[in-house]
C-alpha cells in the first residue's frame, strides 16, 4: 500500500494513552496517514463514526475504502460506514464466533492477502 502510495490509517477502540505509545514503539506514527483512537470521537466501533473520520482525515470517499478488522464490531463498522469489510484470521481474535461467522466481504489469512482488495477498490 505503501508502495504504491496510497493513503492508510489505524482505528482502534483502545485510548490514544494506550494506542500511541504502542505505535511509536512500533514506527508506525509517521507512516500512518491518520490515527483514531477509541477516545478521538464520542463512539467507538461497531458504530461506523470513527471508521468515518478517519475517510474523511485521508480525504477519500469510504465507498472506496477497505478496512481490516479482527473481531466482528470491526465488520459491523465498516459496513455500516459503506466500506469492505475484510476480517483478519490473525490478531486479536479473542474467544468469540470465527471470523467466517462475522459477515465480512472476504478472509484474509495474511496481510499480502490485502493487495487485491485494494487493488479493486482504486
Amino acid at each position: 500500500i505503501e508502495a504504491a502510495s496510497l493513503p492508510w490509517g489505524i482505528v482502534t477502540n483502545k485510548a490514544a494513552r494506550f494506542t500511541d505509545p504502542l505505535l511509536v514503539a512500533l514506527g508506525l506514527t509517521g507512516r500512518a496517514g491518520c490515527i483514531v483512537s477509541g477516545d478521538t470521537t464520542p463512539n467507538t466501533k461497531p458504530h461506523p463514526e470513527p471508521l468515518l473520520h478517519a475517510a474523511r482525515e485521508l480525504d477519500i470517499d469510504p465507498n472506496h475504502c477497505v478496512y481490516v478488522g479482527d473481531d466482528l464490531r470491526d465488520v459491523q463498522a465498516a459496513r455500516a460506514a459503506g466500506m469492505l469489510a475484510v476480517a483478519a484470521r490473525y490478531g486479536y481474535l479473542g474467544e468469540t464466533d470465527p471470523p467466517e461467522q462475522w459477515g465480512a466481504d472476504s478472509i484474509i489469512d495474511a496481510p499480502l492477502q490485502l493487495w487485491p482488495f485494494v487493488q479493486a477498490r482504486l
